[in-house]
Order: C-alpha cells, then structure tokens, then sequence
C-alpha cells in the first residue's frame, strides 16, 4: 500500500515547465523547511534504508530464479573467476543480457571479499558475509527509489504548509535553469541506463518523455533533443564497452534479445498466458490491496479529475498533467505487453512506483478525515498487507533456501572431504552459488536450455533436459547416472554429452512428490534421509510440491585432492 508520505507535499513536475525557477523546487535546491511541518529528508531516507535493510536480511524464502540467475550467478563468476563454481546459464552463452547489472554486484562481491581478508574471517563468516553483501546493495538501492518515489509524490500532490517553499520564488533563474540541465541530464542518463538493462524500460520513458518533449517551456526543444541523443550515446557507449570486456568481443546484448524475444519468438518456450494475464492475475499480485485505489486514481487521472480539496497546502502547479501522463504510460505499456505471449508479473514491476502515485490520492481521500470506522478499515488492510508479507518472505518456498544452507554447513562441518550434491528438480528452483558459497560443492542440476537453432517445425516435439527427466525420473536416473563412476568434475556438468552419464552424487536433492521415484531408483544404493525441510503449502508447478529432501550417501567421502 502507498504510505501517507505519498500524498503529502510539493510542487509539481510542471512547475519547472512553466518556469524556471520552480525548477528549484522540483529539483531540490536548498530551501528552508519547518520541522514543525515535515521531516528532515535525511531522516527519512534512514527510516527507509533501515527498513530495506531489515527486510532484505531477515527473507528467507525464494521468488523468482532470474533474480539470481542474470546478476549474482555471473556476477561471482566475475568476482572469483571461472572455476568458483557460478552457474552462467544459457543467455550469457549467447549474450543476450548487459554485464553492467552482475558488474555493480560483482564490485560489491569483491569488496565483501576484501573486507573478510583484511579480517582474517573464517570461511563460514566469509561465506555469511557474501550472502548478506548483495542482500545489503540491493536494500540499499531500493530505499534510494522509495525516497526517490516520496518525493515525487510530494511535489506532485502538495506540501503541509506552502510557506516552507517560500524562498523559492528568490532564487536567481539563470542558476535555477543550469540546475535544471544538470538535473535532466542524470535523469537521462539513469533513463538510458534502465533502457540499456532492460530494452522493454524504452516504452516506459518514450511514454513520459515525448509528453515533456511537447509541452516543455523550461528548456528549448532542440536542447532537450540534443541532451537526449548526447546522454544516450554515452550510456550506450559505455554499455558496450562493458560488454566488450565481458564476452570479449564486440556485441549489442540489447539487439541481441529483441532478436530472440520478437524475432526468434523463443520466450514462449518458458510459457504462454492469457491476453488478460497483468489485468486479471498481474496488478493484483503487484498492488494487493492498493489494488481498488490505484484502479480509482487510473481513472480519476484519464478523465482529468484530482481533488485537492481539504488539503492543507496546494501544489504550485495542478497536478493533473502529470498524473494523466503516467497514467497513459500505465495503460500503454500494460497493452503493449499484453500482446506478447510470454508474460510475467515481474515484467511490469517497473510500474509500481507510478502506480504508487497513482492510488496515493484516493487513499488519503478515503481515511480523511479519520473516523472510528475508517480506522478500522485502515488497520483491517494494515494487517493484511503484514500477514502477506510475513506468509511470503518468511513461510512460503523456504525450503529451497533452506536446503541450500543445509548443504553449505554441512560442507563446513568437513571442508577436508569431497562434496557432491545433484539436484532433481525443475530447473532454477533454487539459488547456486550465491548460496552454496564454496566451490568444492561440487553440484550439478537438470537444465532447460531452450530450443536455439530448433527449427520451428521441431519445436513443439522438443524436451530440455527437465522435461525428459519428469517424463519417467526412474528411467532417467538408471539411463544417466551409474553407481560405478564417481561424481567428481566432469568439465561443464551442465551439458553432459550425449551418451555421458554422471555418477551417483552424495547428496540427492528433490521435492516430496518425487520420493517414491527416487527410492525406486537407489533401492540398491546406500542412500538414507538425511534432511528434510517444508518448503510450501501450495504450489502451482506439480513438480516443486511437497517439501525438500535430502538423501545423502551413507560411506564417507573421498578426501578433497
């Protein structure tokens, strides 16, 4: 739900388009604010960062495979090198993704690192360390766009008292306008970086900038332009650069997945959805209960309704232009991508913030003027929001988490003895070596390499390594793996070739549902129960129901060479 600092304070957007001055304002040129009548910034901005904080470090449940897989996989790989163990999956084999998003936590990587040797840390502190160092950057970065986010709120909806802006109808234009420059230009560039990370962020600022590039006054068009093509260039320049030293040659990953999404069509091998999915499953997963008030600002802010009455300050500008600005670019960019098959609700979680924005006035609008029964509704949706987020980041798919540490410990408990661990599961359905930390955990796990270079013909007949695994796990298992090899290295285990088999690993880790298979296929092997965690009540994919277990060999391992 959207905080009351959503609709607090300031001036708008559109002040700076107007005049220059307001651009001030907008941009946060020193002005003398009241503690009587609104926080210190600052203050905030700590509040904010030690909730992030707090909240990034105490999750202990798994959500989404990519958050891992495209930034901390290859960015330990950058950090230690190719033989620590990080799992580069099939999209950096093809370039498909900017190496500036794992390089910012392959610095943070590297610092933790550095930090742990100054200290002469143990290996388990060392390994805690590095678990927690990308948790910490990331929680970091998320309360800098919720301060970031307050504030436009704040500018878009009206400050407590007016007075507290008095001074900026003094400043001097000439320096209010080189602010303003200075200011649009890290706004462009932090718009190219987004695009450059991800090409679908494009329809996001296209949506937002050619409105200001139609209706700006502050700035001449051929200079907005001009900054525009300049800040781009720069950042795309920069970006290739970056690649250039990571796949070692010279490549745009941005062409590249346009290529394999548009082109190739290939993101359907991971799933298709309803035209309908972001309306009916996507915004509510993403908004919750904020649901009903982002939907009512959504359509005040079309038809060009925003009530500011009963406010106690009113911003300098009306605030209309600008919400109908980003509630279009909602619209727009949820139709655009509703045309594309292949949809997921993290597609548009570029969104929240504006959507923030946008539920922020029919909040405050329902629980102003507070009555007992509006309290209790406020309390009512408070605690709905608390018991979710408490199911989801500390009771729902822990299990895969979990294990991971299990495994990591147990490996701490006899770092002298060789460990191998093969996971039997769907793929991505845990982290890698973020978490697993050592890499003499030797692990391997099915893979879902999609159909590149397939022919469309043969596409719907072909089966990645998972899906020949779940067809018949028993079969699978005494097809591919014999207890007479050893499971030590075998180059990239990731893609054994046809016709290799793996050997038997020490530690066999899989869902509940697939436990009668598995005893099936070790029922002549020395393999007994060894952990076993609860993972979900629910869950969507047959295949992850049911807790994680873990068997493990009963002989001792091989000392480590």
């Amino acid at each position: 739900m959207s905080s009351e600092f959503d609709a607090q304070d300031g001036s708008t957007p559109n002040a700076s388009i107007r005049n220059p001055t307001h651009a001030v304002d907008l941009l946060g040129v020193d002005a003398a604010k009241p503690k009587a009548t609104a926080p210190w910034p600052h203050i905030i901005l700590l509040y904010l960062v030690a909730f992030r904080l707090l909240n990034a470090l105490t999750i202990r449940t798994f959500f989404q495979p990519d958050e891992y897989f495209q930034s901390l996989e290859p960015a330990w790989q950058m950090s230690f090198g190719p033989g620590s163990g990080a799992w580069i999956t099939w999209e950096w084999r093809s370039r498909l993704r900017s190496s500036i998003h794992p390089g910012l936590f392959a610095v943070v990587y590297q610092g933790f690192s550095t930090v742990a040797n100054i200290c002469n840390a143990q290996p388990a502190v060392r390994a805690e360390l590095l678990l927690a160092a990308p948790k910490i950057a990331q929680a970091i970065l998320a309360a800098l766009l919720d301060f970031a986010n307050w504030k436009l709120a704040e500018r878009t909806f009206g400050q407590g008292s007016i007075d507290a802006w008095a001074t900026v109808g003094n400043v001097d234009a000439q320096y209010a306008g080189n602010q303003l420059l200075t200011k649009f230009r890290v706004s462009l560039l932090l718009a190219a970086l987004a695009c450059v990370l991800r090409p679908t962020n494009l329809l996001i600022w296209l949506c937002i900038s050619i409105p200001l590039l139609w209706s700006t006054r502050a700035l001449p068009r051929r200079i907005l332009i001009r900054e525009a093509l300049l800040c781009g260039t720069c950042v795309l320049a920069f970006s290739a650069l970056c690649d250039r030293l990571y796949y070692h040659t010279w490549t745009l990953p941005q062409l590249q997945f346009l290529h394999f999404n548009l082109a190739q069509d290939l993101a359907v091998f991971y799933g298709r959805n309803r035209p309908d999915y972001y309306l009916t499953e996507g915004l509510p997963l993403l908004l919750t209960t904020a649901l009903p008030f982002a939907v009512l600002g959504l359509s005040r802010a079309l038809l060009g309704r925003v009530d500011l009455e009963g406010k106690s300050s009113k911003p300098e500008v009306p605030p209309g232009p600008v919400l109908k600005v980003i509630a279009w670019t909602v619209v727009i960019v949820i139709a655009v991508l509703s045309m594309v098959s292949h949809k997921e609700v993290r597609f548009i979680y570029p969104l929240l913030p504006i959507l923030n924005i946008l539920s922020a006035g029919p909040l405050v609008s329902l629980f102003t003027p507070q009555t007992a029964s509006r309290k209790a509704i406020l309390a009512l949706l408070v605690f709905i929001n608390i018991i979710i987020a408490g199911y989801t980041t500390q009771i729902h798919q822990r299990g895969v988490i979990d294990v991971l540490h299990y495994l990591r410990h147990e490996h701490e408990q006899s770092p002298q003895q060789r460990m191998s661990a093969g996971f039997f599961m769907p793929c991505h359905s845990t982290p890698w070596r973020s978490h697993l930390a050592y890499p003499e955990i030797e692990a391997w796990a099915l893979t879902c390499e999609p159909p590149i270079g397939v022919p469309l013909a043969e596409r719907d007949r072909y089966l990645d390594e998972a899906d020949q695994f779940y067809l018949d796990p028993t079969a699978w298992m005494e097809m591919n793996l014999d207890s007479g090899l050893k499971d030590d290295k075998q180059g990239d285990w990731r893609n054994v070739t046809e016709g290799q088999k793996r050997g038997w690993p020490q530690y066999l880790i899989f869902f509940a549902q697939l436990e009668d298979a598995v005893k099936e296929a070790t029922r002549d092997l020395a393999y007994q129960e060894s952990w076993r965690g609860f993972n979900s009540h629910w869950h969507d994919d047959w295949r992850r129901r049911g807790d994680v277990v873990v068997y493990k060999k009963i002989q001792d391992a091989e000392p480590v060479q």
